[in-house]
């Protein structure tokens, strides 16, 4: 049994499942504490004595054995009486802890850091990410006043101060400067004399067109820096409050590469600035093309985005122009992959905006249904359908029939005026809203195969990357996992020529579920705890929350093994259709009956007969006849498909298993 180790917070361990090993009390962690900070060396007993009491008392020597011997129990709990151990091992004069040396989370963050330090920004940046997310902290938390633990406390710390500028850093030189802002200013709320910290969130904001904020930083730092620590800023410090103030040309990360990009886009927004007035109108419908933009350069990008996104619908309707407001909504035809909503209140307002502004148009003068010209007709019609487009994307994975209508009536339009981008942003809502009933990938992989073949033809990249996705989503879930690899090295292969970072969040996924669905569950579980890593500040809440434990929970169903029952584990939205199999695997047998009582229909989404397939092995061991049917006949038109494969991500194997356990138990 692989075992791992945490310090980074207070100090626990994980058996091979990742469930939280009892560790006893105080002193037993205290010990494995300081075993690890001896990393791998042999601590003698009389060193442990000494460091784990001020006075020793009677017996002391007896009391280090007793604790090093009840580790051991919890550690090898299958090792056989009187055999050797292989974790905890006695060595000379004492005890060492053989751990392996990617099994303690501070180790991990060193090699991370380390290798960080040999990589380019774009490779750099995973790497800090992820030692960054293994900070449970502060290092050994309930040992600071431990001389043994204090030096390496305190080493620990300023290797995190490091990776969180380092990450920066790369941030910085990726062009992803509002995405350095937030973490730089908390690091700074706690650490105000790290002058590179100064530097980096300055230059970020000034990277971000905030010049003004940037120089305030700047003047904070040198007051914080001359009262608290009576020293002077240090001379790079004053060399970029000058650059700012030149704005000189090396500051933008394009232009200090080399390149002549960013003066052409530093030219063409100094001279949009100058010519366009501020409360033009056109300024709103340019904001949501360059939103469209931001959303696809990842976490930050798409956060910003979408908050931004209600703000200028918002701002249109102020306005009273129902022209205005449907162009700045329909022009944000961002590709849309995963059924469940990042934000589902602003997806709410978006298509309660796009409702009334379809309802103001149908009324107004000089519009659809009021006698517009032959001329202006089919520009209004596209009006309409990306209004309609919008609507069947952003109420996804719902049981209302407004989406499927609207999706219905934009892919209508868009054919008739056979316009390619209006029909690729159709086609998504289509996809989006192909999910009112379980086995209806080879529909989808159609979807994706006339967007892929529209967009090539076209030059609509985004929309080429997602039918990629959504055919590797498709052929997933009919187990073909030959063309959906070419499919994903496809996607990758657009994502990485033009920019799109998100790409690889989804490829990096259906490579772990490749894994679990070829029988490979080890391989598998560490390749999802990677890609979970990815997701970490990836802007997708939606797709995040919840997600890695519902695969490790599909790995276990798929194996045959219970449910894991850690209660740290967060399920988010998937908790009513965990609930019954993890209070299964805790023998709460009522308990269980219970919560599958209360379980939910699932979403009409990616995830459909996922969910069926947990509620039906549920009804299964509780013997709910009732429950087991419902299951069966959703999840029939699926029978020869990959249950929950379809998401790209995870799987619970093939759905006709699971239709052939329901239906002997029903009989």
């Amino acid at each position: 049994m692989r075992v791992g180790f945490g310090v980074l917070g207070p100090v626990v361990a994980w058996d091979a499942d990742g469930h939280a090993i009892a560790l006893k009390g105080p002193r037993h962690r205290a010990v494995l504490a300081r075993l690890i900070v001896a990393r791998r060396r042999v601590v003698p007993v009389s060193r442990l004595v000494d460091d784990l009491w001020t006075e020793p008392p009677p017996g002391a020597v007896g009391a280090v054995r007793t604790f090093v011997a009840a580790l051991r129990r919890a550690l090898e709990p299958q090792r056989p009486p009187r055999t050797p151990a292989r974790l905890l091992v006695t060595e000379g004069p004492g005890y060492a802890l053989r751990a392996d040396v990617d099994a303690v989370d501070a180790w991990r963050l060193e090699q991370d850091v380390s290798a960080a330090a040999t990589l380019p920004p774009d490779g750099a940046l995973p790497r800090l990410e992820a030692a960054l997310s293994r900070w449970r902290g502060p290092a050994y938390a309930e040992f600071a006043d431990e001389d043994w633990a204090r030096g390496e406390r305190s080493r620990l710390a300023e290797l995190r101060l490091h990776a969180v500028e380092r990450q920066a850093e790369a941030r910085l030189a990726l062009g992803r400067a509002a995405e350095a802002v937030p973490d730089l200013e908390a690091h700074l709320a706690e650490h105000p004399w790290r002058e590179g910290a100064w530097r980096a969130l300055a230059l970020a904001l000034y990277r971000t067109g905030r010049q003004g904020d940037a120089l305030a930083v700047l003047r904070r730092a040198r007051t914080l820096l001359v009262e608290q620590l009576g020293v002077d800023p240090g001379p790079e410090l004053r060399r970029l409050e000058t650059d700012i103030l030149d704005q000189a040309p090396h500051l933008d990360p394009a232009t200090a590469r080399g390149g002549a990009a960013a003066q052409v886009w530093a030219e063409a927004a100094a001279a949009y600035d100058r010519t366009v007035a501020s409360g033009a109108r056109t300024r709103l419908e340019s904001t949501v093309g360059l939103l469209r933009d931001l959303s696809m350069t990842g976490g930050g990008g798409l956060r910003t985005a979408r908050r931004q996104r209600v703000a200028a619908v918002a701002a249109a309707e102020e306005l009273g122009d129902p022209e205005l407001t449907a162009r700045v909504i329909g022009s944000y035809d961002v590709p849309a992959i995963w059924t469940r909503l990042d934000d589902p209140e602003q997806a709410a307002s978006i298509v309660a905006a796009a409702e009334r502004t379809l309802a103001a148009l149908a009324a107004g003068p000089g519009v659809i249904g009021h006698g517009p010209t032959a001329e202006a007709a089919p520009r209004h019609e596209a009006v309409r359908a990306r209004l309609l487009a919008t609507i069947a994307v952003e109420s996804r994975g719902g049981h209302s029939e407004r989406g499927r209508q609207a999706a219905r009536q934009a892919e209508e339009i868009a054919r008739r005026l056979d316009d390619p981008a209006l029909l690729a942003f159709a086609l998504n809502g289509v996809f989006m809203q192909t999910f009112d009933r379980a086995g209806l990938a080879p529909r989808r992989d159609a979807t994706g195969a006339e967007l892929i073949a529209l967009s090539a033809r076209h030059g609509l990249v985004t929309f080429e990357v997602l039918g990629h996705l959504i055919r590797l989503q498709a052929r997933s879930a009919l187990a073909d996992f030959a063309s959906a690899d070419r499919h994903a090295a496809a996607a990758d292969r657009l994502g990485k020529r033009h920019e799109r970072p998100l790409v690889s969040v989804f490829t990096e996924w259906y490579r772990a579920l490749r894994l679990a669905a070829t029988g490979q569950a080890a391989e598998a579980e560490a390749a999802y705890r990677d890609a979970a890593m990815r997701l970490d500040g990836a802007g997708m809440p939606g797709l995040a929350h919840g997600l890695l434990p519902l695969a490790l929970l599909s790995l276990r169903v798929e194996q045959g093994r219970p449910a894991p029952t850690d209660p740290d584990l967060d399920w988010g939205p998937y908790a009513p259709w965990a609930r019954p199999l993890v209070l299964l695997a805790r023998d709460h047998r009522t308990e269980a009956a219970a919560a599958l009582r209360a379980v939910p229909e699932p979403p009409r989404d990616l995830l459909l007969e996922a969910l069926w397939c947990l509620t039906g092995r549920a009804a299964l061991a509780v013997g709910d006849r009732e429950t087991m049917a419902r299951a069966r006949t959703a999840l029939a038109p699926a029978a020869a498909e990959l249950a929950g494969a379809g998401s790209g991500l995870l799987t619970l194997g093939p759905v006709a298993r699971h239709l052939a356990d329901l239906t002997d138990a029903l009989r």
